[in-house]
């Protein structure tokens, strides 16, 4: 018999967006934008215009709720 493993759906989550995060911040990097800058912008204003098109940035950020990225980064700070 095999043992069944558990997944933490927020754990799984995070990491999702974590990755997300790395990649848009590479992708506005690229672009000779401040990715801190433009990612707060995004997520006080809800303005997708704040997130290049390059590499799918933008497509990529919105998969998410704005308040579930502000979830996993205050627990990435809070947790380091």
């Amino acid at each position: 018999m095999e043992n069944t493993m558990i997944f933490d759906s927020d754990e799984f989550k995070d990491s999702l967006i974590e990755e997300v995060l790395k990649n848009v911040v590479v992708a506005l990097e690229e672009k000779g934008y401040n990715p801190i800058d433009q990612i707060v912008g995004y997520l006080i204003s809800g303005d997708p215009g704040y997130i290049s098109n390059h590499k799918g940035a933008r497509k990529q950020i919105m998969q998410f709720d704005r308040n579930q990225v502000l979830e996993t980064i205050v627990r990435n700070y809070i947790e380091k």
